[in-house]
C-alpha cells in the first residue's frame, strides 16, 4: 500500500545508468489497490520529456480514473543520468520504474502508455512487465512509429489500445493501420480523423476517447 498523498511527488529512482527523474500523480481516491500506471514520453532527441502535453493528458486520464501514474525521463533528459540510447537502455530505464512502482507502491496490475518514441518503448517493455510478475491490465500506444521501431517481433498483451490521428505528420498512418490490421489478437484502435502526430487542439478528444474504453 502506497504512503503518498494525494497530488504530485518529484522523485529520483535508481535506474540502470544513473538516477532517473520521475514524477508520481496520486490521485484523490485509489479505486483499485495494487494498480498502478507508467507513461513514456516521446523522442528524447526530438524534444521529447515527461512533460509533454500527451504525455501530461495520459497522466490526467489515469489520475481520473483513480490509478496513480508515474512518467519519468529517458536517460540524458533533464534531470536522469545517462545519454540516449536509441531505445535499447530506455526500455532497462522503463524496467527500473516498473521495479520502483511495484516495490513502492505493492504494484501487482499495470496500465502501461507511451506517446510516439514512448510507445515503442511501452510496448517492448510489456514483456519485461510480466517477467517481473505484473499484470498487463491495458497497453496505449499513442502514434506508434512502426515504421522505424521493430514492432513487428513485439509480442502485445490482449488488451492493447492503439491511438493514431489520420493525417499524422511524423508517423505514416497508413503503416500504423495495416500494422494494426495484421495483429492477432487484434487490438482495439482508435483512428481520430485530421488529427496530426501532436494532438494539437485535440487532447481532449484523446483523452475522452479512452476514457470510454479505459475502465473507471
Amino acid at each position: 500500500m502506497s504512503n503518498y498523498t494525494t497530488g504530485e511527488h518529484r522523485l529520483s529512482l535508481a535506474g540502470p545508468a544513473g538516477a532517473l527523474e520521475a514524477v508520481l500523480t496520486m490521485p484523490d481516491t485509489v479505486t483499485t489497490a495494487g494498480v498502478f500506471a507508467v507513461v513514456c514520453h516521446p523522442h528524447p532527441l526530438q524534444g521529447g520529456a515527461m512533460e509533454n502535453k500527451v504525455v501530461s493528458t495520459l497522466v490526467r486520464l489515469c489520475r481520473d480514473r483513480g490509478v496513480p501514474a508515474l512518467r519519468f525521463n529517458f536517460r540524458g533528459v533533464g534531470a536522469s543520468a545517462g545519454v540516449h540510447d536509441e531505445g535499447v537502455g530506455e526500455i532497462d530505464d522503463l524496467e527500473a520504474v516498473l521495479h520502483w512502482g511495484q516495490a513502492e507502491l505493492g504494484g501487482q496490475a499495470l496500465w502501461l502508455a507511451g506517446f510516439s518514441f514512448g510507445s515503442y518503448i511501452a510496448a517492448a517493455g510489456a514483456a519485461r512487465a510480466v517477467a517481473l510478475g505484473l499484470d498487463v491490465e491495458h497497453l496505449v500506444l499513442v502514434a506508434p512509429p512502426v515504421h522505424h521501431y521493430p514492432f513487428a517481433s513485439l509480442r502485445l498483451p490482449p488488451a492493447t489500445v492503439v491511438v493514431q490521428g489520420d493525417a499524422d505528420e511524423v508517423v505514416p498512418p497508413a503503416e500504423v493501420f495495416a500494422w494494426v490490421a495484421g495483429l492477432v489478437p487484434p487490438p482495439r484502435l482508435i483512428r481520430l480523423a485530421d488529427c496530426g502526430h501532436f494532438f494539437h487542439g485535440r487532447l481532449g478528444e484523446l483523452k475522452a476517447e479512452l476514457a470510454a474504453v479505459l475502465p473507471g
